[in-house]
């Protein structure tokens, strides 16, 4: 399985949405609580190319983006291949 890191920031209910999908599908995470570290943010705004909401989620070195992306993933059904991958 792909590693996932997703950067969130606490209280974030589309964080909390996204680490829920990804914890039912059993996925292992790499999770950084980024929103009252500015080197953390800043690092998550460089990886992802400038975004700056949260979360921001990678599966291997792919930015798919944040919860919303994800979701479409899933609803298309091509986000368990990239997790398997």
């Amino acid at each position: 399985m792909a590693n996932v890191t997703i950067y969130t920031r606490a209280f974030c209910p589309y964080c909390s949405r996204a680490l829920s999908l990804l914890k039912d599908k059993g996925v292992a995470l790499n999770h950084i609580d980024a929103g009252m570290d500015s080197k953390k943010k800043a690092e998550m705004i460089q990886k992802s190319g400038g975004a700056r909401t949260f979360p921001q989620i990678f599966i291997g070195d792919l930015h798919i983006g944040g919860c919303d992306e994800m979701m479409a993933l899933e609803r298309a059904g091509k986000l368990d291949a990239l997790l398997a991958a």
